[in-house]
């Protein structure tokens, strides 16, 4: 009498799928070096748009960010900008300011609570900007464990 063997390969195709198991995403946390007002593409991010993290673009050889429609999905969202005063650049300070100046206007559209996820960070002049005549501060907007489904911008009151 021939015996059937009534799991057949279940054990070893669940013992090769925990092989291939996806680790939760680990949080995100982007800060003033995430990029720099030199990161190219940038600059043409205008208030309220969406774009992309930072990649290396093998055909413009270095890393890029792309404007990235909200409605599909994106990195990072612009919520506005503020502007440093003049002065010598002193990376510190600007920092500091950066963080603040950001934090504020995060406060000021959201009603000052956090909502879940969602974080912000600000992206600065550099020294060499800054000789330039940038003063302009970026701040945006990203989730630490994935992509925005959409706008995050509150809707107007």
């Amino acid at each position: 009498m021939a015996v059937t063997r009534r799991w057949g390969l279940l054990p070893a195709v669940a013992a090769l799928g925990t092989l291939f198991v996806v680790p939760p995403a680990q949080p995100v946390v982007k800060t003033e070096t995430f990029m720099t007002a030199e990161t190219t593409g940038l600059l043409l991010i205008e208030g309220g748009e969406c774009f992309s993290d930072p990649t290396y673009s093998p055909g413009a050889g270095e890393r890029i960010v792309l404007y990235t429609p909200c409605a599909g999905g994106a990195d990072n969202q612009s919520y506005g900008f503020t502007h440093a005063p003049d002065g010598p650049y002193d990376r510190a300070a600007l920092t500091s300011f950066a963080w603040k100046s950001c934090g504020e206007l995060y406060t000021e559209l959201w009603g000052g609570t956090r909502v879940d996820g969602l974080d912000h960070y600000p992206i600065m002049p550099t020294a060499e900007t800054w000789a330039d005549g940038d003063r302009d501060v970026m701040c945006a907007v990203y989730r630490r464990t994935g992509r925005l489904t959409g706008s995050a911008l509150p809707a107007q009151r």
